[in-house]
This record gives structure tokens, C-alpha cells and sequence, in this order.
């Protein structure tokens, strides 16, 4: 596997204003009308798949192996929430990212999430089964 170019301090940043179909309400996580955990750690991940983009070479993706997610304030319809990743570890395919979702000045959620480097060709062919 060709090696990836990723250093810790890496960062990007998303943004996601809330529309009703972002809301616990929903996607099933609740039953209140405010930005549902599910859509946080989703938000989170696309941050830290755009931090990566530029360090893996073609051939190159990372999924996803492990989230801890801390969701501390409720962010209505119609507010919009900013996350900043920050790879924080690298080891090996291993990629350790810390994550803050805010609301304005305010943190809304505090996310780790792990990610691995892996062959996407590969990686997919095992994924549906084909060789």
C-alpha cells in the first residue's frame, strides 16, 4: 500500500445549518425538534474526510473505525454549527482526530473519532463480496 502524507495538526472545517430533516425528530435519535446526535457525528465525520483529502494518495481512502461523542447543548432548526477536525495522533493507517462542533461561541459537541487508511479498491471488493 503506497504511504499517505498525513501529519498530525492537520485540520478542516464544515459547516451545517439546521434544516427539520437534520432534527432528532427526524432521524429517529429523539423526539425533539433540535439537531439529533446522529447528524453531529455524521457533521463531524465529513470534517475529518475533508482533512484528509489532500494527504492520501490515489488508490488511498480512510473509513471510520471508532467515535466518542460528547453532545453537550441542543442547536435548533435554522442555527448553524461549525466542526473543526484536528488530526491529533497518526500512527501507521491510523488516524486519531479530535473534533468541535460549536453553536456560535458555544461548544455544542466534543468528538474523537479513529479512522484507518485503507485500499478503497480493495477495501470495497471485500466490502460487496466480488474479488
Amino acid at each position: 500500500m503506497p504511504e499517505h502524507s498525513l501529519t498530525p495538526g492537520l485540520g478542516a472545517r464544515v459547516e451545517l445549518t439546521v434544516t427539520e430533516a437534520d432534527t432528532a425528530q427526524s432521524v429517529g435519535s429523539g423526539d425533539v425538534p433540535v439537531l439529533g446526535t446522529p447528524r453531529v457525528l455524521a457533521l463531524a465525520e465529513a470534517a475529518t474526510v475533508a482533512a484528509t483529502v489532500t494527504g492520501l494518495p490515489s488508490g488511498l481512502t480512510s473509513v471510520g473505525v471508532r467515535a466518542e461523542l460528547t453532545h453537550r447543548l441542543p442547536t435548533p432548526v435554522g442555527r448553524t454549527v461549525v466542526a473543526q477536525a484536528r488530526l491529533a495522533e497518526v500512527d501507521g493507517r491510523r488516524l486519531l482526530f479530535e473534533v468541535t462542533v460549536s453553536d456560535g461561541d458555544e461548544v455544542a459537541a466534543q468528538v474523537r473519532i479513529e479512522r484507518t487508511v485503507v485500499d478503497r479498491q480493495r477495501f470495497v471488493a471485500r466490502a460487496t463480496g466480488s474479488s
